[in-house]
C-alpha cells in the first residue's frame, strides 16, 4: 500500500535531478571565454577601461574574457551585435553614456530598442571629460577660445568617436554655450580623432584623459578645461568649465556592462559579482585612477544600474534637444 508519506519521498526523488540540473548548470557558467563587445575602435577609453576590468575579470570567472572591437555608427554596429547575440550570458557590452544613451537620442532609426533589448550588469564608474584642442591654436581655456572662434571666418572643427556620442554631443553644446561656430567631424572611435588631432586636420577632442593624457603631458595637444565641476585626479592642474565660468558645460563618460535581454537572471548575478570584485581589486582600482576614471562605484545590483540609465537618457535627452542634435 502507497501511503501519503511514500508518494511525498516519491516526489522527492523525481524533483531532486531537476534541481541538482539547475544548480549544475548555474555553477557550470561560464563554460567557455566571455566575449566583451567594446563598441569603438582600439585606442580609446572604453578600449582601456574595457580591457583593464575584463583581464581581472577573467581571473575570478576561470575564462577567459576576450575583447571585440566593433566600431562605427557611433556604437550603433557594436550595441546591436549584443543586442542580437545568444542570451546566454557569454556575450556582453561595455556600454558607455555616449555609444548607448546619447546616440539612441540622437539616432532616430535604430536596429534595436535601447530599453527592451539589454538587460543591465553593472555600472563601474565614470571620467570627466577633458576639452583638448590643437597647440596651433592660441587658446588656453574657454574663454579664450571663444574671443579666437569668433573671430575666425571658419568653424572650429572638432573630431569626435563618431555619430550620437559623447563627444559629439558635448562638442556641439560647446558650440551653443559660447556661441561659437562649430563643425563636427566623425569617426569610427577616439583612436583616428585623435590622430587627426594630433596631426592638425581637426581643432578640437573632448574625451576622457585616459588617450589624451600622455599626448597632452608630451604638449602635443593641449587641454583647456575638465568639463564639470571637479577637477580630475590624472589632471589636478587643470580647471574646469565651472571654475571658468562656464557651468553648462558639464559632461562626464560613464562605462557600464550590458548583456542581451532574457539572459537569464543568475548568470547576470555571477556577472555582476565578477565586475564588482575585478574593480575593487587595488591594483585594478589605482590604474583605473591613473587613466582618469575618477568616480569607482559599482552598482550594488543590477537594477541600480537599470535606473541609472533611465535617470541619464532624460538627462541627455535635453542636451540633444537644445543642441538639436537629431540624426534621421
Amino acid at each position: 500500500m502507497i501511503t501519503r508519506r511514500h508518494a511525498l519521498m516519491g516526489l522527492a526523488t523525481l524533483a531532486a535531478p531537476a534541481i541538482l540540473n539547475r544548480g549544475a548548470a548555474a555553477q557550470s557558467f561560464p563554460n567557455r571565454p566571455i566575449r566583451m563587445v567594446i563598441p569603438f575602435t582600439a585606442g580609446g577609453s572604453n578600449d582601456v577601461v574595457g580591457r583593464m576590468i575584463g583581464d581581472a575579470m577573467a581571473q575570478r570567472l576561470g575564462q577567459p574574457v576576450v575583447v571585440e572591437n566593433r566600431g562605427g555608427a557611433g556604437g550603433v554596429i557594436g550595441n546591436d551585435a549584443v543586442a542580437k547575440a545568444e542570451p546566454d550570458g557569454h556575450t556582453i557590452l561595455l556600454a558607455g553614456s555616449g555609444s548607448f544613451v546619447i546616440s539612441s537620442l540622437v539616432q532616430t532609426r535604430l536596429p534595436y530598442d535601447p530599453v527592451r533589448d539589454f538587460a543591465a550588469i553593472c555600472w563601474l564608474g565614470a571620467s570627466p571629460n577633458v576639452i583638448t584642442i590643437h597647440p596651433s591654436l592660441r587658446a588656453t581655456n574657454l574663454r579664450e577660445l571663444q574671443t579666437l572662434a569668433k573671430a575666425r571666418r571658419e568653424p572650429l572643427r572638432y573630431g569626435t568617436p563618431g555619430v550620437g556620442t559623447n563627444g559629439h554631443a558635448l562638442g556641439a553644446m560647446i558650440g551653443v554655450v559660447l556661441g561659437i561656430e562649430m563643425e563636427p567631424i566623425h569617426y569610427r572611435g577616439t583612436g583616428p580623432a585623435l590622430n587627426d588631432l594630433l596631426a592638425g586636420r581637426v581643432d578640437l577632442l573632448t574625451n576622457a584623459s585616459a588617450p589624451l593624457q600622455p599626448h597632452i603631458e608630451a604638449e602635443k595637444i593641449r587641454a583647456i578645461a575638465i568639463a564639470g565641476q571637479s577637477r580630475s585626479v590624472a589632471l589636478p592642474n587643470l580647471s574646469t568649465s565651472v571654475e571658468q565660468g562656464f557651468p553648462e558645460l558639464h559632461s562626464s563618460t560613464w562605462y557600464g556592462f550590458l548583456a542581451p535581454a532574457g539572459t537569464p537572471a543568475d548568470r547576470i548575478a555571477v556577472l555582476h559579482a565578477a565586475s564588482v570584485a575585478a574593480i575593487n581589486q587595488p591594483d585594478v582600482k589605482q590604474r583605473l585612477i591613473a587613466a582618469g576614471v575618477d568616480e569607482i562605484a559599482p552598482s550594488p545590483e543590477p537594477a541600480h544600474f537599470t535606473r541609472l540609465l533611465a535617470s541619464d537618457r532624460e538627462r541627455w535627452s535635453r542636451v540633444v534637444e537644445r543642441a538639436n542634435l537629431r540624426v534621421q
